[in-house]
């Protein structure tokens, strides 16, 4: 899938599945490469994360990446696979890499799924409201953290 396919099916998913309501976006502080400190007071739960990441009208994850997940059919080659991102990433680059991937690499064309600011090509509906919340953001690291081959 092209690069704007992926984009198409995130606006699709957004429309299908993203938040009703527009939620407070929680403040962050980068370091370096990565946001150390959690968003939420909640930890994150890896079995929600598993299911936002599965899931193809919220997270769209595996629309470009694939993973350890077998049950899933046409995985993504577009992005790196999730397989083994406990070990390549700590949890605060995961974190950073779901809430606003193009702070390391800006011709990324993963999403920003928490940030609302200096978007292009969003409905009209949607530009206050982030992809994932926060909650659902440390819900994915807890997963992506548990992923370690």
């Amino acid at each position: 899938m092209t690069a704007a396919g992926c984009a198409l099916a995130l606006m699709l998913g957004a429309a299908f599945g993203g938040a009703a309501a527009s939620p407070a976006l929680q403040p962050y502080r980068v370091v370096d490469d990565a946001i150390p400190e959690p968003l939420t007071a909640t930890p994150g739960d890896p079995a929600r994360g598993r299911a936002i990441v599965a899931n193809r009208q919220v997270g769209l994850c595996l629309l470009c990446h694939s993973g350890p997940f077998p049950e899933e059919s046409f995985q993504g080659t577009l992005a790196p696979t999730l397989a083994g991102a406990g070990n390549r990433w700590s949890e605060g680059q995961l974190r950073l890499r779901l809430v606003d991937s193009r702070r390391l690499n800006p011709d990324s064309i993963m999403p920003a799924y928490l940030r609302t600011d200096h978007l292009t090509r969003v409905a009209s509906a949607w530009r206050s409201q982030p992809v994932l919340d926060a909650q659902q953001i440390e819900d994915v690291v807890a997963l992506l953290r548990t992923l370690r081959d």
